[in-house]
């Protein structure tokens, strides 16, 4: 099978999705299959590095300067899609290369499969602070998008219910993003490393280590973790978290500590080379977090491949992640938190190597991507049955019926045109998102 993968963040830049996508397009490589993302330009990679990744002009989206929107190249990116002979397109993004992907399929009558990454209600405040999209706006978004793709990844129970709850009707799957296992068991790290390191966050023997590893932005929750410290060490002084990670909100939690009086307890390291990562997993006793705004966490499942368990707030994705109290433990409310920590530290069970066995395959990027392409030719049969039958059904209605319905049919779908001519200009290729206006309306006349 020939896959194009469309997203509007790949790297270098670093995010989830980034690390998902690469992830899925190895995965898919193994398995035989060919495997082309099209995605933005980024000032720090060459545009042509690689004959596989396909990059379009862009520039910085307004609201999220680290990100990009793609402004042009949408008709070199069709021709590429014919010459590539694409037989599915998997979009990651609901933005310039999610439509321009939508656009592609549709006019190569290929299946465009969708995975739905994020809930932009815990983003919309850093657009306009809130004030010029708002969290009951979103749904109608995603709705409007997602009635243009013939099936959804939804990488957590979390989505699923959500989705469910924006009354989206396509098919959906459960499909959690796996990960690398032999970037985290790591039989290599000694424990030479492991004491040179702790020595050098200031750790002393006996010591409890907690790990946040995150971006340091405000959704990711990680002052809850700080205002709970005070409580934690009152009772058990040898408890330290270690906050790894950089970000916009990383002074205001400096700033915090000290107002907490819990400077000694924390231990602020910065971002860390991605190739350290596995040692402060495997140097930790604890992966914790507080955030409430993941859909899953690739981290979750790192710190579980290290062989390291979680504490962290119940949902349903960990609820389905943590099936034995050997592999974490999860509190309801921020307030339970330090009893969390303590009730963690005191019972956590050793884990068994037959159970971490089961959950390092469970959450591997082998079972991820087997489970992805399992959806794809769901998706195509599907797909084709549909077709045949609506073309069954088209014999046998009236002309005026017929007439209607393709009247009907072509004012609320993205125009194929897009595709072809957006490049043109760069005030065409930004008229695109006018079409998901015009369904969202609709969408907004049914409720």
């Amino acid at each position: 099978m020939r896959i194009g993968l469309f997203t509007d963040t790949y790297f270098p830049q670093v995010s989830g999705v980034a690390t998902s996508i690469r992830t899925l397009k190895d995965e898919l490589e193994k398995l035989g299959h060919d495997v082309y993302i099209f995605t933005t330009t980024d000032k720090n990679v060459d545009r042509y590095e690689d004959p596989t990744i396909v990059r379009l002009p862009s520039v910085p989206f307004f609201a999220f300067k680290e990100r990009r929107f793609a402004y042009g190249g949408f008709s070199t990116a069709l021709k590429l899609a014919k010459q590539y002979k694409l037989d599915m397109i998997h979009t990651q993004t609901e933005f310039s290369l999610g439509m321009l992907g939508i656009n592609i399929a549709r006019e190569l009558k290929i299946p465009v499969i969708h995975t739905y990454h994020t809930q932009y209600e815990d983003y919309v405040h850093y657009i306009a602070k809130g004030r010029l999209i708002t969290p009951g706006m979103v749904k109608y978004f995603v709705r409007g998008y997602l009635s243009e793709v013939d099936g959804v990844i939804c990488p957590s129970r979390i989505v699923l219910n959500l989705l469910d709850t924006y009354k989206v009707k396509i098919p959906k799957r459960v499909i959690p993003t796996g990960i690398k296992l032999e970037n985290y068991v790591r039989n290599d790290i000694d424990p030479q490393a492991v004491s040179a390191l702790k020595e050098r966050l200031g750790l002393k023997t006996g010591d409890t280590m907690l790990l946040s590893l995150s971006r340091v932005s405000y959704e990711k929750n990680i002052q809850a973790i700080l205002q709970a410290l005070p409580e934690i060490v009152a009772q058990n002084t040898h408890i330290k978290l270690v906050v790894v990670g950089d970000g916009p909100y990383l002074d205001d939690l400096k700033k915090l500590a000290k107002k907490l009086q819990v400077t000694d307890a924390v231990v602020f390291t910065g971002m860390v080379d991605h190739d350290q990562v596995a040692l402060y997993y495997r140097a930790c006793d604890f992966f914790i977090s507080a955030s409430t705004s993941e859909t899953q966490g690739l981290t979750y499942t790192e710190s579980l491949a290290s062989g390291r368990p979680i504490i962290a707030q119940s949902n349903p994705y960990l609820a389905d992640l943590i099936s034995d109290r050997m592999f974490g433990t999860l509190y309801e409310e921020e307030k339970d938190i330090p009893q969390a920590v303590l009730e963690a530290v005191a019972q956590t069970p050793v884990m068994t190597e037959q159970a971490l066995t089961q959950k390092r395959y469970e959450i591997s990027a082998t079972n991820f991507g087997q489970q992805v392409y399992q959806f794809y030719l769901d998706v195509s049969i599907g797909k084709t049955s549909k077709e045949r039958q609506q073309k069954l059904s088209l014999t046998v209605e009236s002309p005026s019926r017929l007439t209607t319905r393709r009247v009907t049919r072509g004012a609320i779908a993205l125009p194929k045109t897009v595709a072809k001519g957006a490049a043109k200009t760069s005030t065409r290729a930004i008229k695109a998102p006018k079409q998901l206006v015009t369904r969202i309306r609709d969408y907004l006349m049914e409720d």
